[in-house]
């Protein structure tokens, strides 16, 4: 009779262990592995020679003709490694012409064009990829922000590229994976950006979630039923984080309306890697009154 009770409440113990690894909890090593398997992938991304460690410059444009290359005397002066002339654009309020300087070499990254190229309309990123132009190990191109043009320069062989070690974390921590629930209203939410621009940008809700005892919220941007993006501030921004921020990717909610903010898979924006970056900030309503001592810490310098 003693065996069989003890049995039973060995049974019993199993069972609740077991129901417990079901959930939606994660603990121990395996998860510890998750988190680092999934900023190994965030790092050899950035290593990628198209990822943001490439970024090298951000030049405005205005309607009319400007020269670019980089000699001292172009109207858009690009980083070294450039040709000296690499040709002239001509915006106007159409369209953006390229045309390639007869000393300079230049490729349509994503095309099949054959022989050399001469001149080229350029699409901006606004509505699909921008038209990508590569010389040597440069890659140019337009993004317009908010009706603002500028050419984005990239560098496959960037010093910082070729320096990049990594980024620093908080050890991983599940104090910080948390359950949240996200209060349903469609929303515009107004995200302010490093060019001192806004941009309205659609909400699903609010994310409700307590923190030691704490109730705080959050407004994400995306469309019901999808994964959600948080650009969130909080009390470690300016000291062991950055100033302006971090980002934090949320899966789509539950049936019941439950999401799950693992902030321990918080990163950093591109502007921490390259002032040459359109990074948002977060709006006032997602500066979080705690420290938030989890994910990506700062990289270098704080740009």
């Amino acid at each position: 009779m003693k065996r069989t009770i003890m049995w039973k409440r060995v049974w019993i113990f199993g069972m609740l262990l077991l129901v417990a690894g079901c959930g939606g909890e994660k603990t121990g090593p395996e998860y510890i592995a998750e988190v680092d398997q999934w900023h190994a992938e965030r790092v050899e991304n950035l290593r990628s020679d198209t990822g943001w460690l490439t970024l090298v410059g951000l030049h405005p444009l205005t309607e009319g003709v400007s020269s670019l290359g980089a000699s001292a005397d172009a109207d858009i002066i690009l980083a070294t490694g450039a040709p000296y002339w690499l040709g002239s654009l001509m915006v106007t309020s159409d369209e953006i012409l390229f045309s390639v300087h007869p000393d300079a070499e230049v490729a349509l990254l994503d095309g099949e064009t054959e022989g050399r190229l001469s001149s080229c309309t350029l699409a901006t990123d606004k509505e699909g990829p921008p038209t990508r132009l590569a010389t040597g190990s440069m890659v140019f191109y337009v993004i317009d922000r908010d009706g603002k043009l500028f050419m984005r320069v990239k560098d496959r062989k960037s010093e910082v590229l070729q320096s990049f070690q990594g980024v620093e974390r908080f050890p991983v921590d599940v104090h910080w994976r948390l359950t949240a629930r996200l209060v349903p209203g469609p929303a515009i939410l107004d995200v302010p950006n490093v060019l001192g621009h806004q941009a309205a940008s659609a909400s699903p809700g609010v994310l409700v979630f307590e923190l030691d005892g704490q109730e705080y919220r959050l407004t994400p941007t995306g469309e019901p039923g999808e994964s959600m993006f948080l650009v969130f501030g909080d009390d470690t921004n300016g000291k062991t984080t950055y100033a302006g921020g971090r980002f934090l990717v949320v899966d789509p909610p539950a049936a019941d309306g439950t999401v799950i903010l693992d902030f321990n898979r918080t990163y950093n924006p591109p502007c921490v890697f390259t002032p040459f970056a359109t990074c948002p900030l977060p709006a006032m309503s997602n500066m979080l009154p705690v420290a938030i001592e989890a994910g990506e810490m700062m990289w270098g310098d704080d740009h």
